[in-house]
């Protein structure tokens, strides 16, 4: 049988003279270099987007220590150019960085104005207490029976920071050396997660730290919980340690309350 079908004629050929296939015209082509970079950042490519990753979280990660040892006020608003101009870097990872921040509930977005530190009211802060009460006691408690000798002589040194800074008196210097003394104490627990939930709290009420000097008898109470910690610590008594940080929240709270904002 015949086969009806009929080929498809072949295109015309392109050889020229010289006998060599000529392959249609495109449009100009990007050189070899160009291509390069279109399929990889290569090194400087790279280095900057590593620069600004790690600048804009420099800067979330002092920000947000700034936060929880209350270097801003309660209510106070957050310029960015200040911000910039003391952390000594550009606009744009002081942005980042206050939005994240935001975004933890650490600092709240105002329409027209950026970002402002939030004003607790009593009962929002007496939640914020009892969270700590149970995320620090808990890490307190499993600390002490994970700590090690080393863990002790850094903590005592610490202790002694915050009735040298009570003595002098120097707020700023009392609320660092206590921020460490509870995160040395907690990171002993060995349980990151935990860590990380107490210092979410902890940004919270971290401006609300300041307003503690407001009051003079408190400042004379605020070490006798840590001396108790210190002496629970030498005996292993895991319970005494717990009972002796809720009890250093617990009467700080009970100072910091009063700058809360009426509902």
């Amino acid at each position: 049988m015949r086969d009806d079908k009929r080929s498809t004629p072949a295109p015309p050929s392109t050889a020229g003279i010289s006998g060599r296939s000529r392959r249609p015209r495109a449009g100009p082509q990007p050189n070899r270099a160009a291509r390069a970079a279109a399929a990889s950042p290569g090194k400087d490519g790279a280095a900057d987007i590593t620069a600004c990753a790690t600048q804009q979280d420099a800067c979330y990660q002092r920000l947000r220590q700034w936060v929880t040892v209350g270097r801003f006020l309660p209510g106070e608003r957050l310029k960015i150019r200040a911000v910039a101009a003391e952390l000594g870097v550009g606009l744009m990872p002081v942005r980042a960085a206050l939005q994240r921040l935001a975004a933890e509930g650490a600092l709240v977005n105002v329409p027209n104005a950026g970002v402002a530190v939030p004003l607790l009211t009593g009962p929002e802060f007496d939640d914020v207490l009892d969270m700590r009460l149970l995320l620090e006691g808990e890490a307190a408690e499993r600390g002490a029976l994970r700590a090690q000798r080393g863990d002790l002589a850094v903590l005592r040194a610490l202790g002694r920071r915050m009735a040298a800074a009570l003595e002098a008196p120097d707020a700023k210097a009392y609320l660092a050396a206590n921020e460490d003394f509870h995160r040395h104490l907690y990171r002993a627990a060995g349980s990151p997660t935990l860590l990380a939930l107490i210092e979410t709290v902890w940004l919270k009420v971290g401006p609300l730290s300041n307003r503690l000097f407001d009051h003079p008898q408190a400042v004379a109470v605020l070490n006798e919980a840590h001396d108790n910690v210190l002496a629970a610590l030498a005996r292993r008594d895991g319970a005494a340690v717990r009972r002796g940080i809720e009890r250093d929240l617990f009467v700080a709270g009970q100072f910091l309350r009063l700058a809360c904002r009426a509902r």
